[in-house]
């Protein structure tokens, strides 16, 4: 049996933060794991600037409210379901993404849960260290072949853990240093992609 575990944001949502950056006239919220590989250290810059500015829970749930998933996601995410189990490992918070969840059909998301008090977003705990390529490796040991398909530096030890990896649309700095990984930039090059690597299996 085949998995697919795809990343959520820049696969099948936009950038959470870069909408709440666009919304709130706050710059330095668009950075993403894109550009700043360090997990931790993104976060916690993240966390300084909703104090500092006053940004609330509700403010940033307000911004998700008017989101949906890309052009053409719910259609693939529907077509990798008819052939294999899907997973969604994300580096999100179910806080945040939910309402998302229910515009994609509801797939099994596997993320992280913020830290708030009164409203205000005070930390966050993750599943785990390394939570994407960890996930990968309990699904090997369940016997599952894994293909993923991820688009940022946070995604690419879940791409290397898995049977096969899959960049989509990714910034040409993530291109260059992983050049093992090969590039889908439409969804339905994304199909192709993992067509390919499950008749590689066969």
């Amino acid at each position: 049996m085949e998995l697919a575990c795809l990343d959520l944001e820049g696969v099948l949502i936009p950038e959470i933060w870069i909408n709440v950056a666009e919304r709130t006239g706050i710059d330095a919220l668009r950075l993403t794991t894109r550009d700043i590989p360090d997990y931790d250290q993104l976060m916690r810059g993240r966390l300084a600037l909703l104090d500092q500015h006053g940004l609330k829970l509700s403010d940033i749930q307000q911004v998700i409210a008017g989101m949906g998933p890309l052009e053409g996601a719910r259609d693939c995410l529907d077509w990798l379901r008819e052939r294999f189990q899907v997973v969604i490992l994300s580096d999100t918070y179910y806080e945040f993404a939910m309402p998302l969840m229910r515009q994609l059909g509801w797939p099994a998301l596997f993320c992280h849960r913020l830290e708030v008090e009164n409203d205000r977003v005070v930390g966050y705990t993750l599943r785990q260290p390394d939570s994407k390529r960890q996930a990968v490796r309990a699904f090997h040991g369940l016997h599952f072949r894994v293909i993923a398909a991820g688009d940022s530096y946070n995604d690419t030890a879940m791409l290397a853990e898995a049977d096969a990896g899959i960049l989509f649309r990714p910034p040409q700095n993530v291109i260059d240093e992983f050049p093992q990984f090969p590039v889908a930039r439409t969804f339905d090059e994304m199909r192709e992609a993992f067509r390919q690597a499950s008749a590689r299996s066969l």
